[in-house]
């Protein structure tokens, strides 16, 4: 009986996967269909009735619309207005005076700057606006969306300001400052060799570390060891944060003394325009980076970091319970200290600064709607087939039969288990809903480590967040690729199973040495 709810839970699963990379089909039709399918086994096999079925779904498509597609639309209307106030120019301008390489700027926005919007913001801003800005600036369009999904597995467990870890260690009743300690330490081998693997996509094969060595280990290393101590020390609110600031700036001053001059393969190409260079000032690189300064600004002074004004207007907000069923969870929607409404506003304020009029905005907010709409039906579809699955039971039984299946060698799957979690939801946080207490009380029945247990389910969920639905629609639609999504998922998979089997081989091996 286990086994089959097992194969019948996995089919909504097992079909994304086959037609996303099998038969090539785009994601809003797969998902949608996936809809379908398990709202069929919820109301045929698990007997959760219509209605019931039909509330959880609406619950998954509202939680998607508010805040991950907010976010998302969000982040590309302000890419998509500095395109139109030829501000993202003079920014390709201004980091080809840093460097010139492709590599160094992949490690700089996708690596660098990209964990800071893990960090501060998350619901997909770290895949959306470094990758858009890296196709702005010349890179490949999919090798930056790659590399971005790939670098974002590792910071997940302390995005938005620790709200994953700090959700796991609410759910099984551990530390958060213990869980923290525990998540860098059986994460800092995957995140250490994280920007390894970004200059080997960005410049399509191992040979692009030629040269690149010591600016791509000071890179790691000036974020991992900063993020290390900040978890142990301080807790899970700020690593991502800190070990990004960090690792810019050092980046930045290693590629002036290891990568002055670029090979010519991987040296982005600049329209020669003598009279903008001399025109070059300050102000004028102050108010083409306006956006992504005040995006900066805004998510730093709501946040907890600021109690005075993340108190102050985080009681604006509403709750409501949707799901008709029992056991269903207050939805809450956040109308102001929410990172989408901040990014708009950033965006607005950094376009009227840029010389972009009413009119403007207007025209780019609609052509951004009209370009992804596909997309925000990928996200709701995902997130409501994700609402079903969870109250019609379909998740625990996943669960339940590869916890019997795996046995003493439960260690090894416990990854993998966060990572299924993170592919049907898409979030670090809910899979830590999902999954954090089955880990844990696993953990207690087997004799091993609750904290380890935990820590590894976090850490899955990085890792399945690298290919879920989800995630690779948002990357598509940064890099303006609607429909890509297959692709994306089938070149983005070899690294999802390199880290998914680290992942376990570490969780196990951790468990043997006692952690």
């Amino acid at each position: 009986m286990l086994l089959l709810k097992f194969v019948l839970a996995m089919l909504p699963i097992i079909w994304l996967i086959a037609a996303l990379s099998g038969l090539k089909m785009a994601g809003h039709k797969a998902c949608v269909i996936a809809l379908v399918v398990t709202m069929a086994l919820a109301i045929g096999y698990w007997r959760l009735n219509v209605l019931c079925t039909a509330t959880a779904a609406l619950e998954g498509a509202l939680n998607a619309l508010w805040p991950i597609c907010l976010v998302i639309v969000a982040a590309l209307f302000t890419y998509n207005l500095t395109l139109k106030t030829g501000a993202m120019e003079l920014i390709k301008k201004m980091l080809a005076g840093v460097s010139r390489d492709k590599r160094v700027l992949a490690l700089i926005i996708g690596w660098g700057f990209g964990n800071f919007m893990e960090g501060m913001a998350g619901f997909g801003t770290a895949v959306a606006i470094p990758a858009s800005m890296l196709a702005g600036i010349g890179l490949d369009p999919m090798s930056a969306v790659l590399g971005c999904l790939v670098v974002n597995s590792t910071p997940t467990a302390f995005g938005s300001v620790g709200v994953p870890t700090v959700t796991l260690a609410s759910v099984t009743g551990l530390e958060a400052v213990p869980l923290a300690g525990s998540v860098v330490v059986i994460q800092c081998i995957l995140t250490f060799i994280s920007p390894f693997l970004m200059v080997c996509i960005c410049g399509k094969g191992i040979k692009a570390l030629k040269g690149m060595f010591p600016t791509t280990l000071i890179a790691s290393l000036s974020f991992t060891v900063p993020w290390f101590f900040t978890a142990q020390f301080i807790g899970p609110e700020l690593p991502d944060i800190i070990g990004s600031i960090c690792s810019m700036g050092c980046i930045i001053a290693a590629a002036k003394i290891f990568n002055k001059n670029p090979d010519e393969e991987y040296a982005i190409q600049i329209a020669e325009n003598r009279q903008s260079q001399e025109n070059m000032t300050v102000g004028t690189g102050v108010k083409a980076w306006s956006s992504f300064i005040l995006i900066f600004l805004l998510l730093m002074i709501t946040s907890t970091l600021c109690p005075p004004i993340h108190n102050a207007i985080a009681g604006i907000k509403s709750s409501v319970v949707v799901y008709a069923g029992e056991g269903g969870n207050a939805l809450g929607f956040s109308w102001i200290n929410t990172p989408g409404v901040m990014i708009f506003i950033a965006a607005i304020i950094g376009g009227l600064i840029q010389g972009a009029s009413v009119k403007d905005m207007a025209e780019v907010f609609l052509e951004t709607l009209k370009k992804y709409w596909k997309t925000i039906l990928t996200i709701c579809s995902v997130m409501a087939t994700a609402k079903i699955m969870s109250y019609s039971g379909m998740i625990s039984d996943i669960a339940k039969f590869l916890v019997a299946a795996a046995g003493p060698f439960y260690p090894f799957i416990a990854p993998l288990i966060g990572a299924l979690g993170a592919f049907v939801t898409g979030s670090g946080t809910s899979t830590c809903v999902l999954f954090g207490g089955l880990q844990s009380e696993t953990a207690l029945a087997l004799g091993l480590n609750a904290s380890w247990m935990a820590a590894a389910n976090v850490m899955g969920a990085g890792i399945g967040k690298m290919i879920c639905p989800q995630g690779i629609a948002i990357g598509a639609g940064a890099i303006n690729a609607v429909g890509s999504e297959s692709k994306i998922l089938s070149a983005v998979f070899k690294y999802f199973l390199l880290y998914v089997i680290l992942a376990g081989v570490i969780c196990y091996a951790g468990s043997m040495m006692g952690f």
